[in-house]
């Protein structure tokens, strides 16, 4: 196992393993919808293939290259299909092709054997679908795991010095904000490497499309996961645990509507978050500074921009309003940090 991770972001391959290993159907999951590969199990020589033309893709891209397995519980998977998908893999990291290997999997499968199965092999990073912390939600949502369970899991790969990411989703059936924010807090205790926080969304032929059918359950609306996603990033950021992403990644069923029943799916759920943040603190300082100017500027980072202006200039149009101004103008400055922003200098403050 190589334990050295690079700070910098990977260029990742995904080869998704919709349901492959996974022993429960949890009521909100539909992974076919949510990756559009089939359920069909997907073989090594098939993997070989996809890899072979995602390093195409990759072009003169120069950061690490890692092979992700996503959409299953892969230490749930057989002993001999893991270890034929690690193979493939190592064939490329002989080869200098790519530098590691990654995938998400269950907690309730991390044990001594199964990692046992791994050790030798150039797996960094483990994802864990933890979901919630709360087991009431979790029963509730038959995931078919504890909250101990995750515990433990995260023991057993920080004892190997494996990279950790936990996964947890907002709005699931009999969760509230102060249910998340609960799971939210033993994450934090967890000290993973980073997070990825999903709202739940209702996906056709799923256990949950059928429980929103007949009125069990009420997905929370857009305004609302925004809302508190943008709370739990700011609890994270405070922890000093990356958030790597916030929304499910889009895809064509999903932008399409052929997926989704119902809930707050949005391409742009991570922005979304992202701006609303900046006007959080744009509106502070310019609050505190009691402005009182025609035209104000905000200088942010050039990547920055975006977030700061809003999806559609709402952030731009909602300042103007609020302030009474006639024109507010957004600006690229390089020497500021990407979360950062400054209004009328010199007064600035870190997101």
């Amino acid at each position: 196992m190589n334990n050295t991770a690079s700070t910098r972001r990977p260029f990742i391959i995904p080869i998704f393993l919709p349901h492959a290993g996974c022993p429960h159907q949890c009521v909100f999951c539909n992974q076919t919808s949510i990756t559009g590969v089939g359920r069909d199990t997907v073989s090594p020589e098939k993997v070989e293939q996809q890899i072979h033309e995602f390093l195409k893709y990759k072009g003169n891209d120069r950061r690490p290259v890692q092979v992700a397995f996503y959409g299953g519980n892969f230490l749930g998977l057989e002993k001999e299909y893991i270890e034929r998908l690690l193979d493939i893999s190592t064939k490329f990291v002989n080869n200098k092709e790519i530098d590691a290997i990654r995938f998400s999997t269950r907690p309730d499968t991390i044990d001594h054997d199964r990692i046992e199965i791994i050790k030798t092999y150039a797996v960094t990073t483990v994802e864990i679908g933890v979901q919630s912390m709360d087991d009431r939600v979790l029963a509730t949502v038959k995931r078919g795991h504890s909250a101990s369970d995750t515990q433990r899991a995260v023991a057993l790969l920080k004892d190997r010095h494996y990279q950790i990411g936990l996964q947890m989703m907002v709005g699931l059936p009999e969760e509230d904000e102060a249910s998340s924010l609960f799971t939210a807090d033993r994450i934090g205790e967890l000290e993973p490497d980073f997070v990825r926080i999903y709202p739940t969304i209702v996906l056709k032929n799923s256990l949950l499309a059928r429980w929103h059918e007949n009125g069990m359950y009420r997905p929370w609306s857009l305004e609302r996961s925004v809302a508190h996603v943008k709370t739990l990033y700011l609890f994270f950021k405070k922890k000093n645990v990356p958030v790597i992403r916030m929304g499910l990644q889009a895809s064509e069923d999903l932008d399409s509507g052929a997926a989704v029943l119902a809930g707050p799916y949005h391409p742009a759920f991570g922005h979304m978050v992202h701006s609303e943040i900046f006007l959080d603190i744009a509106t502070k300082i310019m609050a505190h500074k009691s402005v009182s100017h025609d035209t104000v500027t905000i200088k942010v980072h050039p990547k920055s921009i975006s977030k700061m202006r809003g999806m559609k200039n709402s952030n731009v149009e909602t300042l103007k309003r609020r302030f009474r101004l006639q024109t507010l103008k957004i600006l690229p400055d390089a020497t500021l940090a990407e979360d950062q922003l400054t209004v009328l200098e010199p007064i600035s403050k870190t997101i």
